[in-house]
Order: C-alpha cells, then structure tokens, then sequence
C-alpha cells in the first residue's frame, strides 16, 4: 500500500510533470511573489503522526494546521512556537515555507530553531530526509534551515518533525505610552516580546505567574495590562524589514517622516525586525533611510547566490515558479525588480556546478 509521503512524491512527480505549486492554507500567498497561473496544485500530507510528550517532540504532515498541531501538543501541557493570524488555516508546511517567525520571537527564538527534521520532495519527484528526531541534532548539512523561508522554491516539505516547549503557567501583556523600548527591554529577564510603533510600547511576559507578577511589578508598573499583542500593520500583508538589532535606535534618534510617527509601522525590539504598511514603507525607501538602517535592495552577489541554489535543488525551475525569498525585498517603486521566479532571463546566472559532498 502507498503511504501518504509517497503518494506525495508521485503527485508531485518528475521533471517531465511540468510546473507544480504547493499551496497551504494560502494565508500567507502574498508572500513572495505572485504563483504562477498555469502550474498545477498539490497539497502535501496532513495530520498529527506522532506526539511524543516526554521527548519533547511532535511530528506532523505538512498541511497540518496550526490550530489541529497546538490542540495536540497543548493536551500534554506542550506548545510549538509556530503563530499564526488564523490558526484554523494556516498549515504547518505553509508557515515554514514563508519562514516568518511571529512576535513572540524574543522569546521563543526563530521560526527554523523548532524544525528538527524534515522529509521533502525534490523536484525529481524523490522523497529526501534531513536532520533527525533529536532535539540535540548537529549531524551533516542543515537542509531543514535551508528550505525555512525558501517558499517551496527548492522542495516541496512533506512532513516535519517540530519541537515543543513547555506550556508557560501565564502569558500577559502590558502596553504605556512614550516609554523607551529599548531601556524597557534591557530591564526586563527574558521577555517574550518587546514591540514599539514610535508612540506606544507593548511588552509580553510569560513564565511562572509569580515571576511575571515580580517583573511586571518591577519594571513596568506605569504600564497598563493589554488583552494582547497589538495587529501587525496592513494586515500582515505588508513589509517585514530585518535589520540589525541595534539599528532600530536610529528610528528614535531621527524618525524618517511624520508617515513613521506612528500607526504605519511596528518594530520588534531585541530581534530586529521591522513591520510596514505601504505608505511607511515608501517612505523608508523614498526617503533613502534604508541604507541608514543597515538595509538594502538584493546586491547582484546575493541574486547569483540565490541563483546557483535554486539551479541545484531545481534546475528545471519548476517548483513554485515565479516564488522567490528575493521577491520580499523593498526596492524603490521606480527600480523594483520582479525577483519572484526563475522564469526570467535578465537575472539568471550560469548553471552551477554539481554540489560537492
């Protein structure tokens, strides 16, 4: 009988199936780039196949939702740091595929830091497995960290093995206005999430009730509670710049523009990145303060990394054709390139050479 990894695989098929598209929940499809019309649908295996309590790990089908894996793993008193907007949507393959970490990133690290093992479709149509069920894992090359992020451009992820944390006793949130984030931040033992939009400052602590009462009481009596994190500008549908950490104090020392005095953007404190809406992303760019912030357009050394990847993992270019990490980079309205694909001749490089072992 078939397994659901194999039947997968065969779905996918070989190079002579013609492009293929891995789609989700589709609640981050506006991510990287716009999917190609003419290629054919696939949706990769879902379900919990195995929650193990005691080691601490969990592993799913890749159309898994985040609402059926939390539901799982929260029965045992366990959770995975994957967030999602709609959890009941949003598929576990899908989250990972986009790469992008929610905000309690602070304190529960990174998207790609819970992937333990992966099993994936190449675009040959194999079934290929990286990493192992180890939470102690640092054996061979780090395929899982490559495909988080790499919007099915590479391989198609088909099941994955996730570790869990434990449950904190309490999570609260408290929010005050004119408050300094960064010295906020800097007084506070691990916090979960330390958020600023150039007005308010919204900081999560979660742990034992009684250690979150100290440091609540401590350090952020003038703030008052808040029911949670506040919304991601534009709907989550907007840009996510990565900057380097220390580099967000240039927004306080010179905001670029009454678009960025609040309302437009939301800056995740201690991790470096940085939520836009259209209007204040424009003004980052139209203003040149995006150097200033450590952050630039893709260089040309950067494309033809990206290149000479893709043309190993996929040289015929047909998974997810026209979706690219490159195509999340903010460009000047008049100079953005289409990064989104492969399908497009003035940004190919030469062919690479085969990866060595």
């Amino acid at each position: 009988m078939t397994s659901p990894l194999e039947a997968f695989a065969e779905e996918v098929g070989g190079v002579d199936a013609g492009p293929v598209t891995c789609r989700g929940g589709g609640t981050q499809w506006h991510l990287g780039g716009v999917a190609s019309p003419t290629a054919r649908h696939v949706v990769a295996p879902s379900g919990v196949v195995e929650h193990q309590p005691e080691e601490m790990i969990v592993r799913v089908g890749a159309a898994t939702t985040v609402a059926e894996l939390q539901d799982c793993t929260l029965a045992k008193s366990q959770l995975v740091a994957l967030e999602a907007d709609r959890p009941e949507e949003a598929t576990v393959g899908g989250l990972l595929a986009c790469g992008r970490t929610g905000l309690r990133r602070l304190g529960r690290g990174p998207l790609r830091d819970c992937v333990l093992e992966v099993i994936a479709v190449t675009s040959t149509g194999r079934l290929v497995r990286s990493g192992a069920p180890l939470v102690k894992n640092v054996t061979g090359f780090d395929l899982c960290r490559l495909l988080v992020g790499s919007y099915g451009s590479l391989a198609f992820i088909a099941e994955v093995v996730l570790r869990c944390v434990p449950k904190p006793q309490t999570e609260r949130w408290f929010c005050s206005q004119g408050a300094d984030p960064f010295e906020v931040r800097s007084r506070l033992y691990k916090p979960l999430s330390v958020l600023w939009d150039g007005d308010r400052t919204w900081v999560g602590l979660a742990g034992y009730e009684v250690d979150v009462a100290d440091q609540a009481a401590e350090v952020l009596a003038a703030f008052a509670e808040a029911p949670g994190p506040p919304p991601v500008p534009a709907g989550g549908t907007g840009t996510r710049l990565s900057l380097p950490t220390g580099d967000l104090r240039k927004l306080l020392q010179a905001p670029p523009g009454p678009t960025l005095s609040g309302g437009g953007w939301l800056a995740e404190i201690g991790v470096g990145v940085l939520h836009c809406d259209p209007a204040a992303s424009d003004a980052l760019v139209e203003g040149g303060f995006l150097p200033a912030l450590g952050a630039a357009p893709p260089t040309a050394a950067l494309g033809e990394l990206h290149r000479r990847v893709k043309e190993n993992f996929d040289p015929s270019g047909r998974l997810n054709p026209s979706r690219s990490p490159l195509a999340d980079h903010v460009t000047p309205k008049t100079t953005r390139p289409n990064l989104g694909g492969v399908q497009e001749p003035a940004l190919r490089v030469p062919p690479a050479g085969p990866v060595k072992r």
